[in-house]
């Protein structure tokens, strides 16, 4: 304890918690927020019942994005069908695949183009495919992608096709600006008024502050609180360290630096020239620092409580632009066609929980469901992907998945998950490094851990993403 003295009294004060990450999800564990024993909530929760349908398991034949880039920056004018259909012309192209196999298209977008809305739709117009191929679009929030590739799952499982496009796409560079409902109603007006006279009549009624456009805010509709500011929440009540969040800050930065560097991205992103001429390439995720070190995270302010926070804009996922797709096929049909998968799935659940409790907890949740619809155990998962919305809600999930307080208050389960070896642990960098545009990120997700378990030759991996409204999603997948 270190104490602080006033002229009236003498204050006892905790010592701050500077653990590092591994401490944290070791001995640490048991500090993660439960609601006591006995108190195991009855968790709303989705989980596969069969990895087999009538045409063998679901294939994930391939996968590709576009650069993640920052928004307002070299994909700030490519909208969300631009982002999602680049991706996915090259994944029909590169595989060599005839448009007229494909049965289904679902794609995933949380603010979709007041134009198109539609996305899963209109990618197959934009992409030159068969106006046959029915098309739609889902929202999830950050596992939207996911919730995409699980529907065309879901359509393969029981029979209802045999190919599938899925996938996603977000431009935080282009969210429509709303105005005020009075300024909305009055150009409504305006538009039926028929003579010049009533049309100024209206225009006589708007007011200068109805003309003040009402920024966009990333928050939950129910609680009123931004991500942010509900993952410090989190940071708080889960005892979370600033020292860890830095940690798995600067792992996320250094491991997608090496991984861009020595080409072992280069054939999930797919070069995009940007409009309007062009005339110029981008080629890689924009938002990585292969400079970033713990001196210069530690120095960061935080943002979201600037007094007692620890969220800072260095730990935190950026606001970025960006599309992905994936190939899926039944296990026959990828084999009559001749492909050989990046891996299939073996099982998926998602979770939901009370949003105004832990709003990023959800993976703690869902991890479990899945790995024990595959027949799994933790220490049976070869690599670990995890989406890093914030540093504090992967170390949050993290010490859940290893603490038996955990275990048995919120899971009701006698043993926990299992500590995450960090060597196994988002290898290639995460959303921390890379970004995250909300729609594509469950596709980068599945992407980058079917193509690094084939890379080094490994069998088994878990996915997991947060998402708003307190959703968790967890998938296994396996190859061979």
């Amino acid at each position: 304890m270190s104490e602080t003295e006033t002229p009236s009294k003498r204050v006892l004060l905790p010592l701050a918690n500077q653990a590092p990450v591994a401490a944290e999800i070791g001995e640490r564990a048991d500090t993660v927020w439960t609601r006591g024993e006995g108190s195991a909530p009855a968790i709303a929760k989705v989980a596969s019942k069969s990895v087999r349908g009538p045409q063998g398991r679901v294939a994930i034949v391939d996968g590709c994005r576009t650069p993640f880039c920052k928004s307002g920056t070299e994909l700030r004018d490519l909208d969300v069908v631009d982002l999602a259909s680049i991706p996915t012309a090259e994944v029909v192209t590169r595989n060599d695949l005839d448009p007229r196999e494909i049965d289904l298209s679902v794609y995933g977008v949380v603010v979709p183009a007041l134009h198109a809305p539609n996305l899963g739709r209109e990618v197959i117009f934009r992409s030159s495919l068969p106006m046959t191929i029915p098309g739609t679009t889902v929202n999830l929030a950050c596992a939207s992608a996911n919730r995409a590739i699980t529907s065309v799952a879901e359509a393969i499982l029981s029979g209802q096709c045999e190919v599938g496009l899925a996938g996603g796409a977000e431009s935080l560079s282009n969210v429509p600006i709303q105005y005020s409902k009075n300024a909305a109603r009055r150009l409504v007006e305006f538009s039926k008024a028929k003579s010049l006279g009533k049309k100024l009549g209206v225009l006589s009624k708007v007011r200068p502050g109805d003309l003040v456009p009402v920024p966009p805010a990333i928050a939950e509709y129910t609680t009123g609180m931004t991500m942010g500011q509900a993952c410090e929440k989190m940071a708080k009540e889960n005892d979370v360290s600033r020292r860890s969040q830095d940690e798995i800050a600067l792992m996320s930065h250094q491991r997608a630096a090496a991984a861009a560097e020595d080409g072992r991205l280069d054939r999930q992103i797919v070069a995009t020239f940007p409009k309007p001429g062009y005339d110029r390439v981008v080629t890689r995720d924009n938002g990585v620092r292969p400079d970033s070190s713990i001196e210069s995270l530690t120095a960061l302010r935080p943002v979201f409580d600037k007094r007692y926070g620890s969220l800072t804009a260095g730990n935190s996922s950026p606001i970025t632009d960006g599309g992905g797709a994936v190939l899926l096929m039944s296990e026959e049909k990828a084999k009559s066609l001749g492909y050989e998968p990046l891996g299939y799935v073996r099982s998926w659940a998602y979770a939901a929980l009370d949003p105004g409790s832990q709003l990023l907890q959800g993976p703690a949740y869902a991890a479990p469901m899945a790995l024990d619809q595959a027949g799994l155990n933790l220490r049976d998962i070869d690599l670990v992907e995890m989406h890093e919305a914030f540093a504090a809600q992967i170390v949050s999930n993290m010490k859940a998945f290893a603490s038996k307080t955990f275990a048995r208050d919120e899971l009701g389960r006698s043993e926990p998950l299992g500590e995450i070896d960090l060597e196994r642990f988002n290898v290639n960098g995460g959303s921390i490094s890379i970004g995250h545009p909300f729609g594509a990120t469950g596709a980068r997700v599945t992407i980058q851990l079917l193509s690094e378990l084939a890379r080094r030759g490994l069998e088994l991996g878990l996915m997991t993403v947060c998402a708003a409204g307190g959703v968790g999603f967890a998938m296994v997948v396996e190859r061979g």
